[in-house]
């Protein structure tokens, strides 16, 4: 209950609109409460008298608040919904906002589908308790106190017994609302877990399909879909006990009344009149009273949803920028790691260790070595998607913990192994990180990453959609795009992160004269595992378990008998072999084959 209560700092800018659905919510308590007194007053004097103007004025009086009652609900109803909305609203654009800022250690353990499930389906659950929940709380409230307060003033001995029942009813909702919060938490948790598999088949569907997994999955999705199934059942379970309960404790505040009041009216201590208003109050307390369960059920609800949130919300961002740091608006470019080693979260051993490394601005440093080696673990510490675990990293001589991520960050163009692209038109994608960039930067952009041509070939060129992941284009077309887009950001510090896997051997000798233009003036970091991408780089770093085993230039590496040597004649034998492959292709197809005709000949 504590996470719910929690939601109601979302709540202190409608302060205003609050106070509004209060006062009507009185308003609306308080005209029913005078129906009651008025059926009194009709019967012990209207009728007993027999005055039939009498009559007829309570009964255009009672119209009137029946009208008026139905043009303060409608307010109350909409004050309400207008209120809920906005709550939603703040909270899904709170937590979209604050999972912005996550670490990537945060994602690197947090499930999407969970995230996703929290920021749709949690939220909801507090909306909607924010909104009508909220509202029939209040109400039952104010009618609680003003029903007690008026049978008390009328009959105090026959009050207190006609509420007996309400303690029992009062302890069981009680301990429903303690049940219901666990097993809606439970219920979210499986809800969770359903979006989750949706997820990831969803992205992963051409993997499902290739493998003929669809039944699989499908068991997968059933499995969690049942979970949630079971886990909804206990919450019915629950609620099927105590709904019956309530509408027979009820029922017996009215036997009470008619059993007790009826001897009152026998002795003459009571009215008539007085014992048709009692049952009248008792009957306006029984529809909120066995809604409560429902209320408490919902808030149940939204009190799971609360701490579902409240856990994401309160995950502070371990890599921001400190109070007092370090803006510089121009890098020069100099990158130095000074005894850095880096350990992941959950994991036993350091993905780096002793990385010593001074880089000078304006140079290429090209990162080879085998699968896990730490190379993306190394260029990743640069735009400060990790922080080291040990040692410092400096940029400009400024250790990159003290600098102003913004700022950091806008200053370096990276192109992952993997190329991400929303969806948007290309040229959406090409400016994502400039977004005021003019229709000429983002074509010249293109040009240099070489992808101008196959762009112009679309129908509606560079405001062509390119689909969700921007699976509507090729490996080889995404690639490009997202080498255009980052340098597009003219950045200080470039990181290619093997960014020319994804194309052919032709288009890589076209972006290779692309880049080697473009990275002049910049410090460049390229990791990838072809020899041919990393030879003109002025510094050649050979990594192996987390450690930089040699340095140098590529001359200089092919004198060390080392890994670097292996790699360049593993890969020099795999061409040659590759070029042979070839020359027997083509001797073959220029070989005399027998025709189909003479074969036919022969038959």
């Amino acid at each position: 209950m504590k996470h719910l209560l929690r939601t109601a700092t979302f709540l202190r800018p409608y302060v205003w609109q609050i106070l509004a659905t209060l006062v009507i919510l009185l308003t609306i308590t308080g005209l029913g409460l005078l129906v009651p007194r008025i059926i009194q007053n009709v019967i012990d004097d209207g009728l007993m008298r027999g005055d039939t103007a009498y009559l007829i004025r309570a009964a255009l009086l009672l119209l009137g608040l029946g009208l008026g009652s139905a043009l303060l609900n409608f307010l109350n109803r909409y004050l309400s919904a207008w209120i809920a909305a906005k709550v939603g609203y703040d909270l899904r654009n709170r937590m979209y906002n604050h999972i912005q800022y996550l670490p990537f250690t945060y994602h690197d353990h947090t499930q999407s589908g969970q995230l996703i499930s929290r920021c749709i389906e949690d939220v909801r659950s507090i909306e909607n308790f924010a909104g009508s929940s909220v509202a029939e709380l209040v109400r039952f409230v104010f009618l609680t106190i003003g029903i007690l307060l008026s049978m008390l003033s009328e009959n105090a001995r026959l009050a207190v017994i006609a509420l007996l029942p309400m303690i029992p009813l009062i302890l069981m909702t009680s301990s429903f609302g303690t049940k219901i919060g666990a097993l809606f938490f439970a219920v979210d948790m499986a809800v969770g877990e359903v979006s989750n598999r949706l997820q990831e088949n969803v992205v992963g569907v051409q993997v499902v399909r290739a493998f003929a997994r669809e039944p699989y999955e499908t068991q997968r999705f059933d499995e969690a879909n049942k979970d949630v199934f079971v886990k909804w059942v206990k919450v019915i379970d629950e609620w099927a006990k105590i709904m019956p309960t309530t509408g027979w404790l009820t029922t017996l505040g009215t036997i009470l009344i008619l059993f007790f009041g009826g001897q009152m009216v026998l002795d003459g201590t009571m009215t008539v009149g007085a014992i048709v208003a009692f049952n009248a109050y008792i009957l306006m307390l029984a529809e909120p009273a066995q809604s409560l369960t429902g209320l408490v059920n919902a808030g149940g609800e939204a009190a799971a949803g609360a701490q579902r949130v409240f856990e994401v919300l309160d995950t502070q961002p371990a890599i921001q920028s400190p109070t007092d740091a370090v803006k510089l608006e121009s890098l020069r470019g100099e990158v130095e790691f000074r005894e850095v080693g880096l350990k992941y979260q959950d994991e036993k051993t350091a993905s780096l260790s002793g990385i010593n490394l001074r880089v000078q601005p304006n140079r290429i440093v090209a990162l080879i070595g085998p699968t896990g080696s730490g190379k993306t673990s190394l260029i990743n510490l640069i735009p400060r998607f990790y922080d080291v675990s040990e040692g410092e990293l400096l940029i400009d001589g400024v250790d990159v913990r003290r600098m102003d991520l913004v700022a950091l960050r806008r200053q370096i163009g990276i192109v992952l192994q993997t190329s991400l692209l929303f969806s948007d038109t290309i040229k959406g994608n090409i400016a994502y990180g400039r977004p005021n960039a003019t229709d000429e930067e983002v074509v010249a952009a293109a040009r240099a990453a070489q992808a101008h041509e196959f762009i112009k070939g679309f129908p509606n060129g560079y405001e062509t959609i390119v689909g969700e992941r921007g699976v509507t284009l090729s490996g080889g077309q995404r690639q490009r795009v997202a080498i255009a887009r980052a340098l597009l950001m003219d950045p200080r510090i470039l990181i290619l992160d093997d960014s020319l896997s994804s194309v052919d051997t032709q288009t890589e000798k076209l972006i290779q004269a692309a880049l080697d233009r473009l990275m002049e003036g910049r410090t460049t970091f390229v990791i990838a595992h072809r020899l041919s991408t990393v030879r003109r780089a002025d510094l050649i770093l050979v990594m192996d378990k987390g450690r930089i085993l040699e340095r140098g230039t590529h001359e200089e590496l092919l004198h060390f008998d080392g890994l670097y040597k292996e790699i360049h004649d593993l890969q020099l034998m795999q061409n040659v072999d590759f070029e042979a492959e070839m020359e027997t292709l083509e001797a073959l197809s220029d070989s005399e084959l027998p025709s189909p005709r003479v074969e036919e000949e022969d038959m």
